[in-house]
């Protein structure tokens, strides 16, 4: 790049990074003003009990919470905090992977912006989830691919291991990283010879070493963790029912006008258009492997539409590509530019849609809609609600029937509250167990009703009341009712400590 092109790119550089910036700060400013949804709730448990292994996911999850809560404090502000943070990181390794890749500035900013405008991104770095450090640790494996393939350096495979490592640290989904990284360089003449060279080993080897904690803690585990996400490729029957779900999610996660131009790319690229063969590969063998398997996937299981995560940074890069570098004729060349000059207004709408939705269910009239059970709203007033009738019954713990609700009630109780799961113990295997006094006294369920299940503690306590009925509201909309029973005078343990399926021989819990 010559002086005089640098400088008439200098806005751009700038008007780029001002924009992610901008972009950051209103996810901060939801973050803060969005209750908890009941996953980000248990991942926030984990936080506060470090370890190098959960039932669900491995631990990267956790220790981003932990360094926000550190920050910000307990708070649905400081839970988030690092997770919508990470988007800057994430956005420079696309920007410079895509320049490395296809040799401007501007195709390098338009990728780092379509992925800042996806709701996978959006949502999927203010939600705080696995997904989060996933998609960045994804964005640095195909930046230090990018030098591998543009320095020919060897060493840029330890990047590449540790990038891949920090993935799996965060979600089991990474291991595909290691079929896709395979097929490219068999895909490539010139990238073969790297088959020889002990370099992509040793990368190999990095990355074993950093997700070894993870291996440790599952092999003192029973492999649980294993058991439990792997037991989901099991095949008992073969459907149709699930696939047809697929593209319409992800054209809600990626924003229909990102995903609209990441098509085209995909499309372009097949054609052999769009780029060097090489950087056209890489992007291809990491989308292509993923989404050819959770298609295989959904021919037996639903597949959530967040497991595509680790492709959205090769799919913002290709969807630049098809407003950049390939070359577009008549009516295609229309939609590519109306595609790119509408996708940022349309997904920064589609996100304070969301965002307005899920606080007040004002979109919706009211009424009940996909996000009315898994945020929190409400949960405040009805945790000081049930804080009450525990302090008048003369209970000494709270428990509850599920993780999200014993999570919620560990976030917005009195953190001195004694909370624990009646069942399912295994998700809590790191933390300290109940008090064993406070088991021992009056306990206090809190429950949606279930009149089998006060017949099944009635054989396990010699009391059982429903003393309170409390209602969790989103405005005029009652989201759930649950109703809080008085246990004691327990025959034996007062917590099921049943092993989990993975272990009893049973289906993997989802």
């Amino acid at each position: 790049m010559t002086a005089g092109e640098a400088r008439l790119l200098r806005p751009v550089y700038l008007q780029t990074w001002l924009a992610i910036a901008a972009l950051v700060l209103v996810r901060l400013v939801s973050a803060a003003v969005t209750p908890l949804s009941f996953d980000e709730a248990y991942y926030w448990t984990w936080s506060r009990h470090l370890a190098a292994g959960y039932y669900d996911h491995p631990p990267m999850v956790a220790v981003v919470i932990r360094l926000g809560t550190m920050i910000a404090g307990d708070t649905p502000f400081g839970v988030r905090l690092v997770s919508v943070l990470l988007a800057l990181p994430m956005s420079w390794a696309v920007y410079e992977t895509t320049a490395m890749l296809f040799g401007g500035r501007r195709v390098a900013s338009t990728a780092a912006i379509l992925l800042n405008v996806t709701l996978m991104a959006a949502v999927g770095t203010m939600i705080v989830t696995p997904d989060a450090p996933l998609m960045v640790a994804s964005s640095f494996v195909l930046y230090a691919l990018a030098k591998v393939l543009t320095t020919e350096r060897g060493a840029w495979w330890l990047g590449a291991g540790l990038a891949v490592g920090a993935a799996l640290a965060s979600k089991y989904t990474a291991l595909f990283f290691g079929p896709a990284i395979l097929i490219w360089l068999v895909a490539v003449p010139k990238l073969r010879r790297w088959l020889v060279s002990p370099w992509p080993y040793l990368g190999g080897a990095v990355a074993f070493a950093a997700c070894a904690p993870v291996i440790w803690w599952n092999a003192e585990h029973h492999w649980v963790s294993f058991l439990k996400q792997f037991g989901r490729a099991r095949i008992e029957h073969l459907t149709l029912r699930y696939i047809v779900e697929i593209v319409p999610t992800q054209i809600l996660f990626a924003s229909p006008l990102v995903f609209v131009l990441g098509a085209m790319g995909l499309y372009a690229m097949a054609a052999r258009r769009g780029g060097a063969y090489a950087a056209r590969a890489l992007l291809s063998a990491v989308i292509w492997t993923i989404v050819l398997y959770f298609t295989w996937h959904s021919l037996h299981s639903r597949v959530e539409a967040n497991w595509f995560g680790p492709i959205y940074p090769a799919f913002a890069i290709v969807a630049a590509i098809a407003a950049h570098v390939v070359r577009w004729d008549g009516r295609a060349d229309r939609l590519v530019r109306f595609s790119l000059r509408w996708a940022a207004p349309v997904g920064i709408a589609m996100f304070a849609l969301l965002v307005i939705q899920a606080n007040t269910g004002l979109l919706s009239g009211y009424r009940r809609d996909a996000t009315v059970r898994s945020i929190g709203v409400g949960w405040r007033d009805l945790a000081s609600r049930i804080e009450a009738v525990r302090v008048s019954t003369g209970a000494a713990c709270v428990l509850a029937q599920d993780y999200g609700t014993t999570s919620w009630l560990m976030f917005y109780l009195p953190k001195a509250t004694c909370v624990a799961q009646y069942n399912e113990r295994i998700r809590w295997v790191n933390a300290p167990p109940p008090d064993a006094a406070a088991l021992s006294g009056k306990l206090l369920l809190v429950h949606e009703e279930r009149p089998d299940l006060l017949a099944k503690l009635s054989q396990r306590f010699a009391r059982v009341e429903t003393v309170a009925e409390e209602t969790r509201k989103r405005g005029p909309l009652v989201i759930e009712t649950y109703q809080l029973t008085l246990l004691d005078g327990a025959r034996g343990q007062a917590l099921d400590d049943a092993p989990p399926p993975e272990l009893s021989g049973g289906a993997p819990a989802q």
